[in-house]
C-alpha cells in the first residue's frame, strides 16, 4: 500500500515518474500534496538507482494551481500562519529545483499560478499543444510570490512583468517563445516527446550533471570578468579530478561505454 495519498510514483529503469493523482480537482494543489511532493523528491534526490525524475499530473490537466479549500483556510490565517504556509511551498519549490539529478516537467491542461511554477522548477518542460499556462494570482488579489523565483529564471524579468499583473493565460506555443517550455507536441505524443528528452540525461555522468546544475546556479547572472573566470575554472578543476571524469575520458579514448552505461 502506497504511503501517499495524492501522489502516485511509476518507475521504469533509472526513470522515476512522480504522478500528482488527484484528477477530480484538477491536481490542485494543499498541504498534503505539498508535503508528500517535498519527501518524494527528497527521497528520489537519495535514490542513486534514479538518475532522472520526471513529474506530471493525472487526468487531463497537469496542475490547476492552489485549491480553492486551501485558499479559503488561508485566507483566514494570520499573517505569521501565512508565512509559515508559504515557507512550506517555497521549501518544496526549492528540494524540486535544486534535485540534484535531473527533473522533467509533463505538461498538459492547465498549468495555472502554482502549476506554471512546478513546471518552472523543474530543469526542463515538455508540454502539450493544448497546454496553457497563467500566473494568475492577481486575480485573487495575491501575488506570485513563492514561485517567483523559477518563474523568473525561465522567462525573465520583461516577460514576468507582463504575466504577473495581467494574469492572462498563455499557450504552450507562447511558453515556448518566452523559455518557460523546451518542447511542445500532439497531445497523443506527449509520453513520447518525454522519453526523448529523458534518454540523452541518462547517458550522461550523474556526478557531472549534478556539477553542471549547480554551475548554471553559480554563474547565472555573474559578469564576464575575472570573478567569473575564476570560478569556473575552480569548477573544471575540480570535476577533472574526480574518478567519474577519469573513467569517463578513459572510457571515451578506449571506445567503451563508461561504467555509469555499463
Amino acid at each position: 500500500m502506497s504511503k501517499y495519498t495524492t501522489l502516485s510514483i511509476e518507475r521504469e529503469g533509472a526513470v522515476a515518474t512522480v504522478w500528482m493523482d488527484r484528477p477530480d480537482v484538477f491536481n490542485a494543489f494543499d498541504e498534503q500534496l505539498i508535503a508528500e511532493l517535498d519527501q518524494a523528491f527528497a527521497e528520489l534526490d537519495q535514490d542513486d538507482s534514479v538518475r532522472v525524475v520526471v513529474l506530471g499530473g493525472k487526468g487531463k490537466h497537469f496542475s490547476a494551481g492552489a485549491d480553492l479549500n486551501w485558499m479559503k483556510r488561508a485566507s483566514t490565517f494570520t499573517e505569521e500562519e501565512n508565512r509559515a504556509d508559504a515557507l512550506r511551498f517555497a521549501g518544496m519549490l526549492r528540494r524540486m529545483a535544486t534535485m540534484s539529478k535531473p527533473t522533467v516537467a509533463r505538461v498538459q491542461g492547465a498549468a495555472l499560478g502554482g502549476g506554471t511554477g512546478l513546471a518552472a522548477a523543474c530543469d526542463i518542460a515538455v508540454a502539450s499543444d493544448d497546454a496553457s499556462f497563467a500566473t494568475s494570482e492577481v486575480k485573487f488579489g495575491i501575488i506570485p510570490a513563492v514561485i517567483s523565483p523559477y518563474v523568473l529564471r525561465a522567462i525573465g524579468p520583461r516577460q514576468s512583468l507582463r504575466y504577473f499583473q495581467s494574469a492572462e493565460r498563455f499557450t504552450a506555443q507562447r511558453a515556448q517563445m518566452i523559455g518557460l517550455v523546451h518542447e511542445v507536441c500532439a497531445r497523443d505524443d506527449l509520453d513520447a516527446t518525454v522519453q526523448a528528452v529523458v534518454e540523452p540525461l541518462l547517458t550522461g555522468g550523474p556526478g557531472a550533471q549534478q556539477a553542471a546544475k549547480d554551475l548554471v546556479a553559480a554563474i547565472h547572472g555573474l559578469p564576464i570578468g575575472e570573478a567569473a573566470g575564476e570560478e569556473t575554472a575552480r569548477r573544471i578543476a575540480r570535476q577533472r579530478a574526480t574518478p567519474e571524469a577519469r573513467e569517463g575520458i578513459g572510457a571515451f579514448l578506449e571506445k567503451r561505454k563508461p561504467s555509469w552505461l555499463a
